[in-house]
């Protein structure tokens, strides 16, 4: 049976790497002197990496509730 855990680990690996992201586009943040299309590419890269880390936790969400309710419905069985 599965039991609550207390931390979400997969759930702070993603905000971990959220940070992280963050942290990298500081570092790459483009100079005055590159060209004005680097700005526009790392803010739609940096957005495009947050949105799939969201989507892969709310797949996670969403199969620890489908395994729930299987775990629920075999118990009643």
């Amino acid at each position: 049976m599965l039991r609550n855990a207390g931390i979400d680990w997969k759930g702070l690996g993603y905000l971990v790497s959220i940070l992280s992201v963050f942290l990298l586009g500081a570092i790459a943040w483009p100079e005055g002197g590159e060209p004005g299309w680097h700005l526009p590419v790392l803010i739609a890269g940096m957005a495009t990496s947050i949105l799939g880390m969201g989507f892969r936790y709310k797949a996670h969400l969403d199969q620890r509730r489908e395994l729930k309710k299987t775990e629920a419905k075999a118990e009643r069985r």
